[in-house]
């Protein structure tokens, strides 16, 4: 791929790893919305000035967590999702992760190219794993007993789903997976893990001693939680609002814990490096 011009544009760890690796490679390389952090990259201090001068301008996964600000943690002020938009041109390439169906409409008449790489399998695909890791991690932080014989039930068989049950597995935990097709079920019997049907959860969640979510609406709900084991320790990973009402299993006095963008706190160089690729693909397909 040809040398170019990249402005990261906020995130978290995982994006300013993404600058430093994308320096590496040759690229000339500007950041902006990281002012709280002393980096040896040039910062731009007006968000037009770093936008205009790029070709292609790389915001963070997620992009923002409620539709309207930049998600740009190390950042003092704000940036406004619209703003953006606004500042972009039609020979740019704007990508993030994430990016909701408002925004990517409103690129789309203005004429903008505008990619989510998050969207990409093979950026999903490669996820995975330091998803899985950390959530792994945070199990065994929190758990008064090992993964090695424990219960260890896992909802949805996607991506992470399938990464982490083998990772359980490896462990010697004892895997139970819920899912709802049965051609899943069959698969997660192929590969000696409990199936767990979700009509069927209920029966399953007293012997339970940790639980990973990857769905993201709620399945564990008031009557479910009731039936939970008092000592379990509840992972959420799953985006909002996740598998878990947090309003019940507050009140029942529940462990759970919120462990959304994980490959960010728990592997950045590694995240950092799927994304590049990611992002070095699209524009790869995009020249051809």
């Amino acid at each position: 791929m040809k040398k170019t011009k990249f402005t990261i544009l906020g995130g978290d760890l995982r994006n300013v790893e993404l600058a430093y690796l994308l320096k590496m490679d040759g690229n000339e390389v500007e950041v902006y919305g990281f002012d709280k952090l002393d980096l040896y990259l040039n910062q731009q201090e007006k968000l037009h000035e770093s936008i205009f001068t790029s070709d292609v301008i790389v915001g963070p996964l997620p992009i923002s967590e409620d539709s309207k600000m930049l998600n740009a943690p190390f950042f003092t002020g704000n940036i406004q999702i619209n703003d953006i938009l606004y500042l972009l041109s039609r020979k740019q390439v704007f990508t993030a992760g994430k990016i909701s169906n408002e925004f990517q409409n409103r690129a789309r008449d203005m004429g903008l190219n505008s990619i989510d790489y998050f969207d990409r399998e093979e950026m999903q695909a490669l996820n995975a794993v330091p998803t899985a890791e950390g959530a792994i991690q945070v199990a065994m932080e929190n758990m008064d007993i090992t993964l090695h014989s424990s219960n260890a039930l896992i909802l949805g068989y996607g991506r992470i789903g399938k990464t982490l049950s083998r990772m359980l597995y490896g462990l010697g935990a004892n895997v139970y997976v819920e899912a709802r097709d049965y051609g899943d079920l069959a698969w997660i019997e192929n590969f000696k893990y409990k199936p767990v049907h979700l009509k069927d959860l209920e029966h399953y969640l007293s012997n339970i001693d940790v639980i990973f979510n990857t769905i993201p609406h709620v399945i564990l709900d008031e009557y479910l939680l009731s039936r939970v084991n008092k000592d379990i320790v509840i992972i959420n990973i799953a985006s909002s609002p996740g598998g878990i009402d947090l309003e019940v299993a507050k009140e029942l006095g529940l462990k759970v814990i919120s462990a959304k963008g994980l490959p960010g706190k728990v592997a950045p160089v590694t995240a950092a490096r799927i994304i590049k690729d990611t992002v070095y693909n699209i524009l790869d397909e995009l020249e051809k």
